[in-house]
């Protein structure tokens, strides 16, 4: 079953109805340039309550070249299980994160050194978009995905939709997709019926696969 990753969350409401959708991962961005950036303190509030109430979904810290000691404290204090480096940290930065953290590649990598993993998800891959990091809406090359799916439990972002996910999904067949501007009705606003619609039609795949 493809694992499902909502990211963006800034309210324990969006929150919840990512999860009731069928969202497995919830991802929380500290980026502060990001339309989607939360403060630790109201990121501490809302996973707070996911934890006492969904303990099984997990919980993503997003980072762009954020300090280490940042990251920690972060993750410490927000109860997430994982960091998603999605910026320019090096292999140095990862291995002090390891093993709760995983790579965000923006187009697809040359090399993977220095990023392996033992657990899934190995590596992220997002659309490189100049001077952006993700949250685009801008589609990733599957074509290429697909390769490194074959090798690797990745995750996929990059402009994924309720309209497209089902593509996205037989033609990369990923461990599983992350979505974030797809399911929002405004900038860093999830829409519900969105998010139910984008789980929907990954559920649709696997109905009609063992049909």
């Amino acid at each position: 079953m493809t694992k499902i990753k909502i990211c963006g969350i800034k309210t324990l409401k969006d929150a919840q109805a990512a999860i009731n959708a069928g969202a497995d991962y919830l991802g929380f961005n500290f980026y502060p340039k990001s339309v989607r950036f939360i403060e630790k303190p109201a990121c501490a509030e809302i996973t707070s309550v996911l934890k006492r109430e969904h303990p099984q979904a997990k919980l993503v810290g997003v980072f762009v070249n954020s300090p280490l000691d940042e990251m920690k404290d972060i993750l410490q204090t927000c109860h997430l299980d994982l960091a998603q480096l999605h910026g320019d940290e090096t292999p140095e930065t990862f291995a002090q994160l390891a093993p709760h953290a995983f790579r965000a590649f923006r187009g697809i990598p040359e090399s993977n050194a220095g990023y392996e993993r033992s657990e899934a998800p190995f590596m992220l891959i997002d659309a490189a978009v100049k001077g952006v990091y993700g949250g685009s809406g801008v589609t990733a090359d599957w074509a290429v995905a697909a390769k490194l799916a074959q090798q690797y439990p990745l995750l996929l972002a990059g402009g994924l939709t309720p309209e497209n996910v089902a593509d996205a999904v037989r033609q990369v067949r990923p461990w599983g997709v992350d979505v974030a501007s797809g399911v929002e009705s405004a900038p860093g606003e999830k829409d519900a019926g969105k998010m139910k619609a984008f789980v929907r039609a990954i559920l649709d795949i696997r109905d009609s696969e063992s049909a």
